[in-house]
């Protein structure tokens, strides 16, 4: 760090603003979304990430645990303060994009679920504890934040700067859950099943004005449920009553489901596997197309929309735009065009889009809605009424029919394969692996994921269509 000119003084973080900062995500689901990406961006890169609520000390507590690569105390010093983001390298990467972009995203989803926060993870050759805890910072009247950190060499746990860590431990063992440094090392012993990786504790959940826990273990075993949704979404065009909330606003496993575009790493809500759900891949009456804004620049790459029927037969309020940024799911079911009208018209239908080029919000929950932002739009709105128009013109809308084709996610590498035609999806057991697959080309681990490109659907002959019979300035 730059040495300070004499008589300049640092700017001071008040511990209030650990509140402050976490209203951003008024949605708790939104709070987890930022854990979760910590662990699938690139500079971790986990494959699996378990989510899971424990009792610590009698107190009921959220457990983050990946498997990624760790960290040692300089990263995770930089995690536990403010703005610093080193993820930018990986955005040369078109495989897999960093989601985090401003150095904020553990500070405001830990903070969001709970006042507290310890985090241990262990790297190659050294593990650490970090805490970040408003008990602690408000019992010491801290007026800036602060964060007792712990360092041990590995592989025997040996304590490092033995006299400094004196105050941090004892920081640790006051405020926290944890009452031993034993407790604390038998946890980083505990990550060396996976070699490296990262599991954050946080207690103190967050309550509602009434003293009741706002999240929701008991009513379903295998779910972490937000069931009062207390807040009217004023950020959704069509502003659904509270009692028409979609299921992924309450069920933090439906919301995993759809989090990723394409789904990378496998989530485990309370002991139980999510089933990710492929949006683009789950629709039937495929069409794909391709949009480009007029400002756009001439070497700038169109926007690829895929549109097609919802194939929900539980869930048929599900459709509009899913709308991605990296990947990651900024906005969900958003309806436009015809949808927005009190009618069938559009009704079942889903457009996949993501929008790398457009700005996400501070909590990543959308889109800053600029004139590119609403040009864009009105555009893809332009888009789904010509689909909609073509389709009903060759008799095709039906919602809730089978996906032009089913495919499936192996459990040990996680690439999606394709099924042959005829495949039940509903049949598959819970568990799948490449070796599977009846296809001979794509039925081992090593294989490269089957392209995405687009291909003559088994279940139907294709038509010419109809391209964009309205004009796309056509409001939302």
């Amino acid at each position: 760090m730059a040495s300070l000119p004499e008589g300049i003084q640092l700017s001071k973080i008040n511990p209030k603003y650990l509140h402050t900062n976490s209203t951003s995500h008024v949605w708790a689901f939104g709070a987890f979304a930022e854990l979760i990406d910590n662990a699938y961006d690139p500079d971790v890169g986990a494959s699996s990430l378990i989510i899971d609520m424990q009792e610590v000390g009698n107190m009921p507590c959220l457990i983050f645990l990946d498997n990624g690569a760790g960290m040692d105390k300089e990263k995770l010093i930089k995690m536990l303060s403010f703005g610093f983001c080193d993820k930018g390298i990986y955005n040369r990467r078109e495989s897999h994009k960093p989601v985090g972009l401003y150095g904020n995203g553990f500070k405001s989803g830990s903070m969001r679920l709970g006042k507290d926060a310890l985090v241990f993870s262990r790297c190659e050759k050294s593990a650490c504890v970090g805490f970040l805890s408003q008990t602690y910072l408000e019992a010491i009247g801290a007026d800036s934040i602060i964060v007792p950190i712990l360092e041990y060499s590995l592989p025997d746990l040996k304590r490092n700067n033995n006299r400094q860590c004196h105050n941090n431990l004892e920081a640790i063992l006051q405020y926290s859950e944890f009452k031993s440094e034993a407790s604390l090392k038998a946890e980083l012993n505990a990550l060396k099943s996976s070699v490296t990786g990262t599991k954050i504790i946080i207690f103190n959940l967050h309550r509602l004005q009434s003293g009741k826990g706002e999240l929701d273990f008991q009513s379903d075993r295998k779910d972490i449920r937000c069931p009062d949704p207390y807040m009217e979404d004023t950020t959704n065009f069509d502003n659904r009553p509270i009692n028409d909330t979609p299921e992924y606003k309450i069920s933090l496993r439906v919301y995993c489901s759809i989090l990723y575009l394409r789904p990378r790493m496998k989530i485990i809500i309370r002991g139980h596997p999510v089933k990710s759900k492929y949006i683009s891949k789950r629709l039937c009456q495929t069409e794909d197309s391709k949009y480009k804004p007029s400002w756009m620049k001439r070497n700038d790459k169109p926007i690829d929309i895929k549109i097609g029927f919802s194939c929900e037969k539980e869930r048929k309020e599900n459709y509009g735009l899913m709308l991605y940024h990296k990947n990651r799911l900024m906005r969900a079911y958003e309806r436009v065009g015809y949808q927005r009208q009190a009618n069938e018209r559009g009704v079942g239908v889903i457009g996949v889009v993501e929008l790398d080029f457009i700005t996400p919000t501070h909590n990543k929950q959308d889109f800053n809605r600029d004139n590119h932002f609403n040009s864009i739009m009105a555009g893809l709105a332009g888009k789904l009424n010509a689909y909609w128009n073509s389709q009903k013109e060759t008799q095709n809308i039906d919602v809730g029919k089978l996906p032009d084709w089913t495919w499936a996610q192996c459990d040990n590498c996680l690439m999606w394969r394709r099924l042959l035609p005829g495949t039940d999806g509903d049949s598959l057991p819970k568990q799948w692996f490449c070796r599977m697959n009846k296809d001979a080309q794509y039925n081992r681990c090593f294989e490269d994921e089957e392209s995405d490109a687009p291909v003559d659907t088994p279940r139907r002959k294709r038509t010419n269509k109809k391209r964009n019979t309205e004009p796309l300035s056509e409001v939302r």
